[in-house]
């Protein structure tokens, strides 16, 4: 008997990678730590190794370490654009003829093969920069975008109001929330007590469940309800790739297309300072004059989780009495202003309270997406969603390199600038959002707009 319930590979494919990018970036740090210093980290210790005097030698040690971390990271992430891109869209772009399914797979099979190499890494004690090698195998396979869209097109298939969208979208969000805030909240706990391998081989066990299940007790309706299998010759196969996102733009009316466009850039421009200011944020912890530990640090991320469920709650109490787009124009500015506190942040709790704006940090993604879901036609969101994973992305891996480059060049004079910045980019997705509400955006008007763009359709066919 086959399952119609998704949610179920989205928690188990949350928990791996949630837990992996911790685990990383904390294992890269200390690699670079001991190999630069000669010096072992204690993982009984109850304090992080981190000098706040600035006057002391060991001070500009820890910074060249913070430098080196992060352009690593760089690295890691500028491996794995390429064929993170093209595997994301020629994955996502299919599922519309082979079902939602293959893609889930082949993005599980990467998180288990990651997962094991990382193990092997760990316990042989290979130089870390094969950490390279993992993150291409991830990214062919495809990474989490790509999981996440063809999860969110399977959820869509099975939405038919547009209320139930934005709900269950924000219902996957919330999943998101409860599983990362609680791996964040133990991540610190998994390297003290099992150490990185054990921690990893436990990611893989994740994985492999998560791949059993997806493969066997998943349902694909997209698949069994398709009167046809789309045979792409060698030939026209590069054409055939590309061109329902052409014409997912071309058959769409002047107001229409305009409105797809501003959505899809408002999205990507605030996914793109989201997701730069990620992995910052633990660097930004282990360095002067925080200098927390890898329990305080899983705190941390335990709270930053949370906001998946603040958002999940925002977005259910907030729909009974505003439009979607407000509710994305309220995660906007309490995110920039949550930013704007991070930089100033210099004690333990004044970085605990800086978390608080960031609530509804979510909800601005998951609006957008369902507003976007609603500005296109039923037999088209797995193209929407393949150009969404696509920008997302090209955007995350550009945001990531991007931050990271910045931080490591402004660390030694203000470890906060990255934050200031991202703060003041966020008028951007601020400022288009205002431009579609300029357009007058109503989704009750699109969605009479499409059935009518399609009567007219079919119509045309017909003579």
């Amino acid at each position: 008997m086959k399952i119609l319930f998704v949610e179920p590979a989205i928690f188990l494919n949350a928990f791996a990678l949630a837990l992996t990018t911790p685990l990383t970036t904390q294992y890269v740090y200390r690699r670079i730590w001991e190999e630069t210093s000669n010096y072992s980290f204690s993982f009984d210790s109850n304090i992080s190794e981190c000098e706040k005097n600035k006057s002391s030698p060991f001070f500009a040690f820890q910074e060249e370490v913070q430098r080196k971390a992060s352009l690593f990271s760089l690295q890691l992430d500028l491996s794995g654009l390429i064929p993170g891109l093209v595997s994301t869209f020629i994955l996502l772009s299919n599922s519309d003829h082979y079902g939602r399914k293959l893609p889930m797979i082949l993005s599980s099979v990467g998180v288990l093969a990651t997962s094991i190499w990382l193990c092997l890494l760990c316990y042989f004690a290979f130089p870390f920069q094969l950490l390279i090698a993992s993150t291409f195998i991830g990214a062919f396979c495809g990474n989490f975008t790509t999981f996440f869209g063809a999860s969110l097109a399977y959820i869509v298939d099975q939405c038919k109001e547009h209320k139930q969208k934005t709900i269950r979208i924000a219902v996957v969000d919330f999943i998101l929330g409860v599983v990362t805030g609680l791996t964040g909240l133990s991540s610190g706990y998994f390297i003290r007590e099992l150490g990185f391998v054990w921690s990893f081989l436990i990611i893989a066990v994740a994985a492999a469940i998560n791949l059993i299940y997806i493969s066997f007790f998943l349902s694909d309706p997209m698949k069994e309800s398709s009167s046809q299998n789309v045979t792409i010759s060698c030939g026209g196969g590069f054409k055939k790739l590309f061109y329902p996102t052409y014409m997912l733009f071309k058959n769409a009316s002047g107001t229409r297309r305009s409105v797809l466009c501003l959505l899809l850039f408002t999205m990507i421009t605030y996914y793109f300072m989201v997701m730069g200011t990620v992995p910052i944020f633990i660097l930004y912890e282990l360095n002067s004059p925080l200098c927390w530990n890898e329990v305080l640090i899983g705190y941390g991320s335990a709270l930053g989780s949370a906001t998946f469920l603040s958002s999940f709650l925002g977005i259910w109490f907030f729909s009974y009495c505003m439009e979607d787009i407000h509710m994305a124009f309220i995660g906007i500015v309490t995110t920039m202003a949550g930013m704007a506190i991070t930089a100033f942040a210099r004690t333990t709790l004044m970085m605990f309270l800086a978390r608080i704006p960031f609530l509804f940090i979510i909800v601005p993604m998951s609006v957008l997406r369902s507003m976007l879901s609603k500005v296109v036609r039923s037999t088209e969101q797995g193209t929407l969603f393949a150009c969404i994973a696509f920008l997302e992305t090209l955007g995350g891996v550009a945001a990531v390199s991007m931050f990271n480059g910045i931080y490591s060049a402004t660390v030694a004079w203000y470890p906060g600038f990255i934050f200031l910045l991202s703060a003041g980019l966020f008028l951007i997705p601020a400022i288009s959002l205002c431009v579609v509400q300029c357009t007058s955006w109503n989704e009750g008007s699109y969605g009479l707009l499409i059935q009518e763009e399609s009567s007219e359709d079919a119509s045309d066919r017909a003579h």
